[in-house]
């Protein structure tokens, strides 16, 4: 039965594992080696299950942990082309750890089927990915977009269970701390969604066949998750939340639990 386990998931770091207990991939390595093997211990996941490391760009809150850990675990390493020319270049994947390019045709690893989405974020060869599962099912994580194209609708169009991102709550961000700068670049086509652009996605996605929603990668400092449910919530008011879908919030970091679909 194929499981969504969100191991870690904020603006400080992300991490997911998708599968069984058996086998399965994990999608970014944005915490320590040590935090992130804790995480699957804590959802009684071997690290013998994980068959692959899939890598959405080269942001640290998603790449933070992956040269330990793939040099531990001996599994490739797969990501945009453009991606992992970075990742090589910084030296944070070991010269004995085989690389795949993931482009937009279907990479098998693990029993899934996994194909690559481009994302519009301020990383070169930023990616989203979409999972079909052994057991015919289908996910997806989606995180770290400065607007929904038609090419990310198109992937995502159809899929049981997205980690979709809800970064940000306007009014918090500017009234906020943060340097102009950065506001600029966070609500920029190449920055974060908003709870608001999320919730819109989220009209879409329900309509299309998704039954089970799990915000993610919320800002520490410019968002909370009463405040990024309730936005999306509002938005759905023409579905009837636990009947028509499900929502949760992916935790900063996981106590165990997984989102089964």
């Amino acid at each position: 039965m194929a499981k969504f386990f969100p191991l870690f998931s904020s603006s400080k770091g992300n991490a997911s594992f998708i599968g069984s207990h058996k086998e399965g991939v994990l999608v970014d390595a944005g915490a320590s080696c040590k935090k992130i093997l804790s995480s699957l211990a804590c959802n009684e996941i071997d690290v013998s299950a994980v068959k692959g490391i899939f890598i959405t760009h080269t942001h640290s809150d998603h790449v933070k942990g992956l040269k330990v850990l793939s040099n531990k675990l001996k599994v490739p390493v797969f990501g945009s082309e453009t991606t992992l020319e970075v990742l090589e270049h910084k030296e944070l994947i070991p010269a004995n750890v085989r690389t795949v390019p993931v482009n937009t045709q279907a990479i098998d690893c693990a029993g899934c089927e996994i194909t690559a989405f481009p994302t519009m974020h301020d990383a070169p060869g930023s990616v989203g990915f979409h999972i079909h599962t052994a057991d015919d099912k289908h996910c997806a994580v989606c995180t770290d977009l400065g607007v929904v194209t038609d090419e990310v609708k198109n992937a995502l169009k159809g899929c049981q269970m997205i980690l979709l991102e809800a970064n940000y709550d306007p009014s918090m961000l500017w009234n906020g701390i943060y340097p102009i700068e950065l506001k600029r670049r966070i609500t920029s086509r190449y920055g974060h969604l908003s709870n608001e652009d999320s919730a819109k996605f989220a009209d879409f996605l329900i309509r299309t066949g998704t039954t089970r929603l799990l915000l993610g990668h919320l800002s520490p400092n410019n968002n909370t998750p009463s405040i990024a449910a309730s936005t999306v919530m509002q938005n759905l008011a023409d579905f009837k939340i636990n009947s028509d879908y499900l929502l949760g919030i992916a935790p900063t970091e996981t106590t165990g639990g997984a989102v089964v679909f």
